[in-house]
């Protein structure tokens, strides 16, 4: 019988959990490049985005305000990316073997191993060929403005891989910040077709996938 996908509305029937880790390649080199420790692709965004900010403002590329301005439209840039990204590539229908072997080694993997530090964030030589991509981009797009814009951004993709590593290692703590812990685990455990966005739920809140309290 033919099912079709879920409404993002709807929630999702969670997967199997496991410990441990999985094997995605056969390949001993491929799949040691599969896992890192969190901290090397956010020391790398740290020190792009602060590089980017330094040589723009030093070559007056940038006013400071406009550095400033152009800083946190990158971040909100970040955040729409991820929440896409998360909602539309990692959770993509899948309805053919290709699909269902890109959506798992991309990210289906990571559902049915939550707790799996070395999974958590991309490998370090993935990471400078995405920084390099994005600064060649913006720097195509927006010009002088890519310092600033491309700064904000790899910031916001620093913070992202850090509340995600924090979500799934650390236990909720007794402040403000316990309902990100809290939305992230509704995606992970009760609702994947709902709350894609893990820094923040504001575009969950745009586009109407905030999840269920009660689901069915």
């Amino acid at each position: 019988m033919h099912h079709s996908p879920a409404s993002p509305l709807q929630p999702a029937v969670p997967r199997p959990k496991h410990k441990g880790s999985a094997q995605l390649f056969e390949n001993p080199v491929l799949e040691r490049l599969t896992h890192t420790h969190f901290a090397a692709p956010v020391t790398i965004f740290l020190l792009t985005a602060a590089v980017s900010l330094y040589y723009g403002l030093t070559r007056n590329l940038l006013t400071g305000v406009a550095a400033f301005g152009l800083f946190l439209a990158g971040l909100l840039l970040f955040t729409l990316a991820e929440y896409a990204m998360h909602r539309f590539v990692y959770h993509l229908a899948t309805t053919t073997p290709a699909r269902t072997k890109f959506q798992y080694t991309m990210h289906g993997v990571h559902h049915e191993y939550p707790k799996d530090k070395t999974r958590l964030a991309m490998p370090p030589i993935l990471t400078v060929f995405v920084a390099s991509l994005l600064f060649f981009l913006f720097r195509f797009v927006l010009g002088h403005a890519a310092f600033g814009v491309l700064a904000g951004f790899v910031f916001g993709y620093a913070s992202y891989l850090f509340v995600h590593y924090s979500l799934h290692v650390f236990a909720p703590p007794r402040n403000a910040l316990k309902w990100l812990w809290h939305h992230h685990a509704m995606h992970h455990y009760t609702q994947e077709s709902a709350a894609f966005g893990v820094c923040t739920t504001l575009w969950d809140h745009v586009f109407g996938t905030m999840p269920r309290r009660r689901p069915r």
